[in-house]
């Protein structure tokens, strides 16, 4: 193992933070319940078994930092739309093509005979329409703040060389406002952030600053690896003990406080705050996503292709809890469907789905519980 990675894993490290953290939760005023925004760290969380070595007082419960997990039927179905016009490619990231929807997922459509190709980077996009000059290639843009320069960064590739077969169906979303619109519930029980680590190497550790001064909690943006995890619960329970709130990273060695400023740039350069976006368990929540700015509506598939994405449904399965798990409401298990009629060989939500998914993270590390 990589030696600078080993040192994050180091199990006497572990041990001796949450050590720690038992140590100080003796000192709390109330148990806790800690979010992890990024399904990254809920997967750390699960892997390496981190609840168990928790105290009673202090619960992670599971956020909406999935970017597929997150995306309504609604989305996946105007992608499914587009994909069935004539001389049509859709180019959509592997985990969005097992996705289900309305009429089914872009794998099952694929199967129908739909050209739909699934990549490992956007600019991948650009050799396929190199290669199709008769096709439309439609990009199925997904993601927070981490995934949106490389959908900007094709753009302006796709500008550059005069290429006029590509479009975008753009879904890119932003972290604050769902988490305003989780804290700012009636029933919201969420005593603190575990801040997500990509996200924060664009945005900067700046963004979170508006939700601690308005909900007076503490926020951290973590690493990826179990020492990042309990350094960070460090930080945030001798917040809650000495009642300050405040921005800590721990993730220093990646994220500062302003971010990466090119990616920004070039973000700020092609896109602009979309009015509303449906999230999946959320709801509609305003100034939440992206859009192409005016001057870049040629490329913009919604709009190119906007007389076949009329009259498509929101509703999501009746028994799937996705949506509940992702506000951090309910835990994977408390889906009567977890494990049985759903699992990653059929997944009925999102959080199946998904490799940073909550329920593939459940399923995966710790088994079933039935």
């Amino acid at each position: 193992m990589n030696p600078y990675i080993s040192n994050y894993r180091n199990s006497q490290k572990i041990q001796e933070s949450f050590h720690a953290i038992r140590l100080l939760s003796k000192k709390l005023p109330k148990p806790i319940k800690i979010m992890e925004v990024c399904g990254g760290h809920t997967h750390t969380i699960m892997k390496y078994a981190l609840p168990q070595l928790l105290p009673d007082n202090i619960e992670f419960v599971h956020g909406p930092g999935c970017p597929v997990c997150i995306m309504s039927k609604a989305r996946i179905d105007c992608a499914y739309k587009i994909a069935s016009c004539k001389d049509v490619i859709l180019v959509t990231l592997g985990d969005m093509i097992k996705v289900p929807g309305s009429f089914g997922s872009l794998q099952e459509a694929r199967a129908k005979g739909f050209d739909i190709v699934f990549v490992y980077s956007p600019l991948e996009v650009l050799k396929i329409a190199q290669n199709n000059p008769n096709k439309k290639v439609v990009y199925f843009a997904i993601g927070f703040e981490t995934t949106t320069p490389m959908t900007a960064a094709l753009l302006q590739s796709v500008i550059k060389q005069g290429l006029k077969n590509v479009f975008f169906h753009i879904n890119h979303v932003l972290v604050p406002p769902p988490l305003k619109a989780i804290l700012s519930a009636k029933d919201s029980q969420i005593d603190a952030l575990l801040a997500p680590s990509h996200v924060s190497v664009i945005t900067g550790s700046k963004i979170y600053e508006p939700l601690v001064k308005k909900y007076q909690i503490p926020i951290v943006v973590c690493g990826f690896e179990p020492v990042d995890v309990g350094e960070s619960l460090i930080s945030i329970l001798n917040q809650i003990i000495t009642k300050t709130a405040k921005t800590e990273t721990q993730y220093a060695r990646s994220v500062t406080y302003e971010g990466n400023l090119k990616a920004q740039e070039i973000i700020s350069q092609y896109f602009t705050l979309e009015d509303s976006f449906h999230w999946r368990g959320l709801g509609e929540i305003p100034h939440s996503s992206l859009k192409l700015k005016e001057k870049f509506h040629p490329y913009d598939a919604n709009i190119i292709f906007q007389d076949y994405l009329g009259g498509i449904p929101k509703d999501e399965h009746k028994g799937c809890i996705c949506g509940e798990i992702l506000k951090g409401v309910k835990k994977p298990y408390d889906c009567k469907l977890f494990g049985k009629a759903c699992n990653p060989q059929n997944p009925l939500g999102s959080c199946m789905v998904s490799s940073e998914g909550a329920c593939a993270a459940y399923f995966k590390y710790e088994g079933l519980k039935l």
